[in-house]
């Protein structure tokens, strides 16, 4: 019987143990990945399909808990101020997921979500600081693109960071990029940017008393459990350098998915191609002695010489979020043994994908949502910590 390569894994595990893993939703065991290698399945001589449900599960089951535990149900305000149907769409999502799981969702319909009479967006700037000042709001989330560009970075700083559940504020993201990964919660209320003395020394997963963990967005936060759930994170190594020795290639350097998500896998120890419609960028962790140096970003970002294709036949795990349904990647292209995941809404990658790929995700949006819901119940915690 004919073989793939698995990226983390080195001996042979039969395809029947390892898929009781992954479609029951159970991160495979380092130790069995640390000594075997996936064997191609006989029925159909092509690389694992896996679907989200099976990853998501597990954490559906964390927020059930956490919910149990909560003083109170928390409070999600989705803001919609689009007629854009892929919004809508999230936003009954949403709502669905919330409804499942005993959270309170309120929808705000704003702009030409609103009525006919409203333009593109109107309202909803208003429609944020009232759910700002609303007490008995715990979340809020807004359905973007609405204007685009500068317009709705401005937006996402609008949103208070005590109820920021999609971790689009500055504040947030200056932590991602620096890998603070815990806070005081009072530090939020400062304008300005975090300490550089913040970042700390990783030791643990588990914040220091008197802190919590930061909010990270929620698509690349979801990307990253996919990838622990699949092994190629090494949960042997130090929290902190887990993804030590894999290449990655993230196709996408959005502020919202594709930079985000490259910056936490190389602060996890990845090296990291991001690439863009006109350039290639790799991203590695800054050295440990550099690293000490204050205000510096946790990791190096430099240009590539490499192509995509170059980039793809080294890559050990591929992520792609082009938001275009003509555009694929060219399985021809990609590693023997690879693990392809496809974040956009129009499938990424050519349907032959599984002749290369040892393992293919589609989709994460049902992880997504959960991570989403993780940042809410993580907001309410601020309260009780501060």
């Amino acid at each position: 019987m004919s073989r793939v390569q698995f990226p983390c894994t080195q001996l042979a595990l039969a395809p029947s143990s390892l898929l009781g893993y992954l479609v029951e939703g159970r991160e495979i065991p380092t130790k069995k990945l640390a000594f075997c290698r996936l064997n191609q399945m006989q029925e159909t001589g092509k690389g694992l399909l896996l679907k989200a449900e099976p990853i998501a599960a597990a954490f559906r089951n964390e927020v059930q808990q956490s919910l149990t535990k909560a003083t109170r149900r928390p409070r999600l305000v989705g803001i919609l101020a689009t007629s854009s149907a892929p919004s809508k769409f999230y936003a009954e999502f949403t709502k669905k997921q919330c409804e499942d799981l005993g959270v309170d969702f309120v929808l705000k319909t704003t702009g030409a979500a609103d009525t006919g009479d409203l333009g593109e967006g109107e309202g909803v700037e208003e429609a944020i600081i009232e759910a700002n000042e609303d007490e008995n709001v715990d979340g809020i989330m807004v359905y973007y693109p609405i204007f685009g560009g500068q317009q709705d970075h401005y937006l996402q700083q609008v949103v208070s960071p005590y109820k920021d559940v999609e971790g689009l504020h500055f504040k947030f993201h200056y932590n991602l990029y620096h890998n603070i990964r815990f806070i005081e919660p009072q530090s939020l209320i400062s304008s300005g940017v975090p300490s550089a003395a913040s970042a700390g020394v990783l030791e643990s997963e588990e914040p220091p008393p008197g802190t919590v963990k930061s909010i990270i967005p929620c698509t690349p936060l979801a990307i990253v459990k996919c990838l622990e759930h699949v092994g190629v994170y090494n949960k042997i190594l130090p929290y902190g350098d887990r993804a030590y020795g894999r290449t990655i290639t993230v196709i996408n350097r959005s502020e919202v998915v594709g930079r985000p998500l490259a910056a936490l896998l190389a602060n996890d120890g990845a090296r990291v191609f991001s690439v863009d419609i006109d350039s290639v960028q790799e991203y590695t962790k800054r050295p440990v002695v550099a690293a000490a140096r204050r205000y510096h970003p946790r990791h190096v970002v430099h240009p590539s010489t490499n192509t995509l294709q170059e980039c793809l036949a080294i890559s050990d795990v591929v992520v792609s979020a082009v938001p275009t349904a003509s555009y694929k990647v060219k399985t021809q292209w990609l590693k023997d043994g690879c693990v392809c995941l496809n974040v956009a809404a129009d499938k990424n990658f050519e349907k032959d994908v599984r002749e290369k790929a040892s393992l293919y995700i589609p989709a994460v949006g049902k992880v997504t949502i959960l991570m989403l819901l993780r940042n809410l119940l993580r907001l309410q915690q601020y309260k009780a910590v501060e």
